[in-house]
């Protein structure tokens, strides 16, 4: 009987570790999702996480020998039901209001981490009791509780996020600590005064958890439709991004990350700005290659030109170019694109994509999430640009999406400044499109012959000669800033992003 009730214990060291990371990644992943600055969030979130384990081990000084079961039962159950409900309580109230988030955020992590950090110290005293050998009972609580971190890191990000998403995730390791109290209770309630009362909160939580469970999708819909306004006709959690779709009569809305990425009664102002310079000034245009641009949008656009032969279309995210190829609606913005026979979509890493890919392209079209972060910025970066040229046709053209030059003037011309340190030639330009402002591209290639199209060869929306010549125009409060170029060493780009953002944010 003891050495099963010591492995009853060892098994739960196990499941307590991977609930205790799960809770630290599920809430830093959050924060990264609704607030951005994803190496801010992660970093403070599991300093925080940390220092308030740190507190909760102190803590169990002051618990009674002849109590320490009893505690990491009632323990597992508070963290259970404070775990498990974090993700979905977030949820609700970011789409109550952005205001309080940060600070219910911070409290989370403060209340689960300190009563996380209780629980090894608990386990080890109870086991401690059982006239184990200590350096024995170190060894196998250690390596069960390293064993249980491994095995979350790694199901979180390849299977419980994108299957389950953060709520339903927390909530599942709820249960588990739940479970494991509930069990623990049951295997030692001979030495648990109050075995009864204990074994009803127990299946109270469980009872609670599974039911939040049931209903957690329908919470963080409703949570989405207020946070977003329109009505959500699509969301998923990738293991790469959040996807949200909304619409609202003939206004439909891709948000990445809780960042609005297009606007169905816009987009054309800001796609055709992006493809139809480069195009239409490319010496030819027969091989195009779009890196990012999952939503088929910018595909669309290439697509305008008979003479193109094949789009390769590089984007990292399958469940973004397949919603776009398969759900009527969203295929019917981009008229089909996606299953276009010219078309290849290709679901990688554009820098990986890159390294190995033999082939060159008349036309590079670089349609990328914002340099929000250093994963992203990577992508903005003085090796990447020199990437890209090995795979531009000598006289081929590089287009690049790049901010705002309104709004974040030092990032928009940080992209120009790297850009012409990887030894392109760059021709900026700018175009007014209502949901974004002001926003920024970079043409960009080997040679300085940029001349504003004075026509153009397909049905256009928003261009013509003049608003062509207009966008290659700075007015004094867009004109160029002195800044450094992008290297993966400092990410200059990322910190003057996040700096200008900050300073509209005012």
């Amino acid at each position: 009987m003891k050495s099963q009730s010591q492995r009853i214990l060892i098994i739960s060291v196990f499941i307590v570790a991977s609930c205790g990371l799960a809770y630290e990644l599920i809430i830093a992943a959050l924060a990264s999702y609704l607030l951005g600055d994803s190496i801010l969030q992660f970093s403070s979130v599991i300093g925080l996480y940390l220092f308030s384990m740190g507190i909760g081990a102190h803590l169990t000084r002051y618990i009674k020998e002849e109590d320490t079961l009893s505690r990491f039962v009632e323990i597992e159950l508070l963290v259970g039901i404070i775990g498990g409900l974090s993700a979905l309580a977030l949820f609700v109230a970011f789409g109550l209001s952005a205001a309080p988030f940060r600070t219910l955020l911070y409290a989370f992590v403060l209340i689960v981490g300190t009563v996380v950090g209780m629980e090894i110290p608990l386990v080890m005293r109870v086991l401690n009791r059982r006239d184990t050998d200590f350096k024995e009972l170190v060894s196998r609580v250690l390596t069960f509780d390293y064993l249980g971190a491994l095995a979350v890191s790694l199901l979180f990000p390849l299977v419980l996020a994108p299957k389950l998403g953060m709520a339903r995730s927390a909530l599942l390791f709820g249960l588990l600590n739940a479970a494991v109290a509930y069990l623990t209770a049951r295997v030692f309630k001979a030495e648990l005064p109050r075995y009864r009362a204990i074994r009803l909160r127990a299946f109270l939580v469980l009872a609670a958890l599974a039911a939040a469970f049931v209903y957690a999708n329908q919470i963080t819909f409703k949570a989405e439709q207020s946070y977003f306004g329109d009505p959500v006709v699509f969301e998923s959690h990738s293991p790469y991004q959040r996807l949200v779709v909304t619409r609202w009569k003939d206004d439909t809305r891709l948000y990445i990350n809780g960042n609005l990425q297009f606007s169905s009664r816009d987009e054309a102002r800001y796609h055709e700005a992006l493809v139809l310079p480069a195009m239409q000034t490319a010496s030819r245009a027969e091989h195009v290659l779009i890196l990012g641009g999952g939503d088929g949008l910018a595909a669309r656009e290439v697509l305008k030109y008979p003479n193109v032969k094949q789009i390769t279309l590089v984007d990292l995210d399958p469940d973004m170019t397949a919603v776009f190829k398969n759900s009527a609606a969203l295929s019917a913005l981009n008229q089909g694109s996606l299953s276009h026979p010219k078309m290849r979509v290709i679901n990688d890493d554009a820098a990986k994509w890159l390294e190995t890919a033999p082939q060159k392209f008349d036309v590079i079209i670089i349609d990328l999430p914002d340099p929000s972060n250093f994963s992203l910025g990577k992508l903005y970066s003085v090796p990447m640009y020199r990437l890209v040229a090995r795979h531009l046709a000598p006289q081929g053209k590089i287009v690049v999406q790049s901010t705002s030059p309104y709004f974040a003037p030092h990032a928009f011309w940080s992209v120009v400044a790297t850009l012409e340190a990887a030894g392109l030639h760059t021709a900026p330009y700018h175009v007014y499109v209502p949901s974004f402002g002001e926003w920024g591209f970079v043409l960009a290639g080997f040679s300085a012959d940029f001349a504003v199209p004075q026509k153009f060869d397909v049905p256009t929306r928003y261009l013509n000669a003049d608003t062509a010549a207009e966008m290659f125009r700075f007015p004094p409060d867009m004109a160029r800033r002195k800044v450094e170029p992008n290297h993966l060493n400092t990410q200059a780009l990322v910190n003057y992003f996040e700096q200008d953002w900050r300073n509209v944010m005012r």
